[in-house]
């Protein structure tokens, strides 16, 4: 159970209150408007540690392995997100490759990187400094993970080619739709309370949880 006390302000109405200590899979609601303010996984650390590291092998596969096949008049051809990227630099769309570059690649990229980091950082007792800054940036990097926006647009894209050739769905796309529920799971079981609880702050106190455990410990 989450003993700590914290005071927060409601991100609908702004009340500010303190936030009761929640057992496994409670929410806290504000008591106003009704705006979900935490909420505390059965499994706040194990459960995401683990779909982080399957979205880092999916992210691998979906990056590699084609997206789709085409196949017109004989000739046969195949990209990856990577591959579409370029080719559309090569053609002079500069600013939309930057785009797909880094929607599709770059955050995700950083995304799951900072959240294994923050993941493996905070399984220590005394978690470093770094572990609540990671979190912040991944924090940041999640809305611009827009890994589902490109998925959404390679189906419209498959459906307007079927009319002009045969269209295979690749490994990459089947790879891409599972790193899109991935990163949704990640976020929805990831307790960033308990990352900010763990965290060794730069004014040098011990995280609560490691306060606690001493005290009870005399």
């Amino acid at each position: 159970m989450n003993t700590a006390l914290e005071t927060v302000a409601c991100p609908g109405c702004d009340l500010l209150q303190t936030l009761p200590p929640l057992p496994h899979k409670a929410k806290a609601r504000c008591p106003r408007c009704g705006e979900i303010l935490a909420v505390h996984p059965p499994d706040p650390l194990e459960r995401p540690l683990a779909l982080t590291l399957a979205a880092a092998l999916v992210f691998i596969v979906a990056n590699t392995a084609p997206l789709m096949e085409m196949s017109t008049l004989g000739r046969e051809v195949s990209t990856t997100i990577v591959g579409g990227a370029h080719q559309l630099w090569v053609h002079g769309e500069e600013l939309t490759a930057l785009a797909v570059a880094f929607c599709a690649v770059i955050a995700p990229a950083a995304y799951i990187a900072f959240m294994l980091a923050v993941l493996l950082a905070v399984r220590r007792a005394r978690a470093p400094r770094i572990a609540g800054e990671l979190l912040r940036w991944a924090i940041l990097l999640r809305p611009w993970a827009m890994d589902e926006v490109m998925m959404l647009g390679v189906l419209v894209a498959i459906v307007k080619l079927t009319q002009l050739a045969t269209v295979i769905p690749g490994m990459g796309m089947y790879a891409v739709g599972v790193l899109v529920v991935l990163l949704c799971e990640i976020m929805v079981t990831v307790d960033p309370r308990e990352v900010w609880s763990r965290a060794d702050w730069a004014d040098g106190r011990l995280p609560r949880r490691v306060l606690g455990s001493a005290r009870a410990a005399q």
